[in-house]
């Protein structure tokens, strides 16, 4: 194991280890750590001496894993596109992977994870968060989709969460992430290598992953934004298929409750965001929902992806959130409302065969 490695793959019997080890760009992925990820869980499905899978970062690091490499995405996409793709196609059969393993998954989120680290966590049966956790899908603010399965992750979540989490980009933290149902546990930091320890040892005797998990599962406390009258406010205001009436409710509770209210501040996020990728959020999320099998999922937004990341629009947020720093982006369109459907249908066209995703071949 090299200090130059961008994750750390190791047995640690009973457990197999994946650590990320890219602290310079907050964990976020690029191909080569997808490709050693993928070889280690390939390795392990079969070995009996591997009987739970552990992801987490380098210790005294910030971030779990702060998404891709979004330069590069960038960077392709004004090219040909090939490595971009690329990228997505492999970092999609990770998900896959993690989403459909035989043994159970445990994601550690502590600190940022959002993006890419949102995609090897939600998936495995167990995400524990920390007091640092903060989870996001901020993708609509640089013109892209909340990707990586998240067309199947949130519209699962309870009521509109998921459509809110997506259109907006909202953060939320420990409390707030358990509360949502993102995150299962949660354990504060300086328990996580005794909680890993324990863990360890109950597996090693053959106890259940779940039981022991709830041995160590510590209070997150109460939750800051998803009390009740948010909850309930989300669901009313969210529901809908098209993003234009969503926005006409808020601007309802606006009228009523006045420019400090919940309402209000969620129609300024909004603003800030491409209203192409908001729409596309929202239908991608409708879609996902409406879908019974994961791997469809991921070649639906797959080959949305492939799309957007060729879109001049796409390049824009890039250059005014990631390269310029500026945050002011220049869109397309003036507003929701100016963006034609046709448009965002054309996103999700399916792609020919010889083009489409596919799962790991196993």
């Amino acid at each position: 194991m090299s200090e130059e490695n961008e994750v750390f793959c190791r047995l640690e019997a009973p457990l197999g280890r994946l650590t990320l080890n890219r602290p310079s760009a907050l964990h976020a992925l690029n191909f080569v750590m997808c490709k050693l990820m993928i070889d280690a869980l390939l390795a392990w499905r079969s070995d009996d001496a591997v009987k739970a899978i552990w992801i987490d970062h380098q210790p005294e690091t910030r971030g779990f894993c702060a998404g891709g490499d979004i330069r590069m995405l960038s960077e392709s996409g004004q090219s040909d596109g090939v490595e971009a793709c690329a990228f997505f196609r492999l970092e999609y059969q990770l998900n896959h992977l993690l989403k459909t393993y035989p043994k159970p998954v445990i994601a550690v989120m502590d600190g940022v994870t959002m993006g890419g680290g949102v995609g090897i966590s939600v998936h495995g049966a167990f995400r524990i968060a920390t007091e640092n956790t903060v989870f996001a899908m901020p993708e609509t603010g640089i013109a892209l989709m909340p990707d990586v399965g998240g067309g199947w992750f949130l519209p699962r979540l309870d009521g509109e969460l998921g459509a809110w989490l997506a259109m907006t980009g909202n953060r939320l933290k420990a409390a707030d992430s358990f509360a949502a149902g993102i995150a299962t546990h949660f354990v504060t930091t300086d328990q996580i290598d005794a909680a890993r320890a324990f863990i360890t040892e109950g597996l090693s005797a053959d106890k259940n992953t779940a039981d022991l998990l709830d041995e160590i599962h510590q209070d997150p406390g109460a939750p800051v934004q998803l009390n009740k009258e948010t909850r309930t406010t989300i669901d009313a205001c969210f529901a809908s298929n098209r993003a234009e009436e969503i926005v006409a409710k808020l601007e309802d509770e606006k009228s009523k409750l006045g420019d400090d209210s919940w309402a209000a501040k969620q129609l300024a996020t909004l603003a800030t965001k491409s209203p192409q990728s908001v729409k596309v959020a929202l239908m991608q999320i409708r879609l996902g929902g409406a879908m019974s099998d994961f791997a469809d999922n991921m070649a639906m937004e797959y080959a949305a992806v492939s799309r957007i990341v060729m879109d001049a629009e796409f390049h824009e947020g890039v250059r005014a959130v990631i390269l310029d720093k500026d945050n002011d982006p220049k869109w397309r369109y003036a507003s929701i409302a100016d963006v034609p459907d046709a448009d965002i249908d054309a996103v999700f066209d399916p792609l020919p065969a010889d083009q489409a995703w596919a799962p790991l071949d196993m």
